[in-house]
């Protein structure tokens, strides 16, 4: 989880503002909210950040580049479709579980981004996605995986994968990378070419 006393006052903000985003959701959170929150005028929230939107803007588009930085990783690596898919999906859980708040604002509020930042975003979240079907369709291709349905496979994926937000309990028993295996056992072993 992230420490606010080594962040500055920008990213002090853009933190206030995702867990107002992710407890009352963008529509219903105030720049005189977030002012209120941190205890000082709404107008110098304004020499910190521009627009409530910007907010939004760095917190989706910020979490987009570390999903695509790990996803990077994983497609650089000479090993099986598998594990590829294992280490995307361990990578995934990782990047999630850095930053709950700021991965349930990514998944849920991602819908109020103006235009062209919505349509940019959505084209970024399709081909990470499509990114994971790939790695699926080279798993049939190889006969790792049995032929199925590649849509249903990554949707299925994601399904599991992007609720994490809105259960996992970073206190919990299980730790991010056990939780990522687990979650990696259960969907490639539905895959494997048995």
């Amino acid at each position: 989880m992230l420490s606010v006393e080594n962040l500055s006052r920008k990213e002090q903000v853009i933190r206030k503002a995702a867990e107002l985003f992710r407890e009352y959701g963008y529509a219903a959170t105030s720049m005189r909210d977030l002012a209120n929150a941190l205890g000082i005028e709404a107008a110098s929230l304004y020499s910190h950040i521009r627009s409530k939107e910007e907010i939004l803007q760095s917190l989706c588009f910020g979490m987009a580049d570390l999903f695509r930085d790990s996803l990077n990783k994983v497609e650089a690596m000479d090993i099986s479709f598998s594990e590829k898919l294992r280490r995307g999906i361990t990578g995934h859980i990782q990047v999630m579980a850095k930053d709950l708040i700021a991965s349930a604002v990514f998944m849920n509020e991602h819908r109020h981004l103006s235009q062209p930042y919505l349509r940019d975003f959505l084209l970024l979240r399709i081909n990470y996605i499509n990114r994971f079907k790939k790695i699926i369709e080279g798993g049939i291709a190889s006969d790792e995986f049995r032929k199925i349905d590649t849509k249903l496979a990554v949707m299925t994926l994601f399904s599991s994968l992007n609720w994490m937000p809105n259960w996992y309990d970073p206190s919990g028993i299980i730790n991010p990378s056990d939780l990522g295996n687990q979650l990696a056992d259960m969907l490639i072993d539905g895959l494997k070419n048995k």
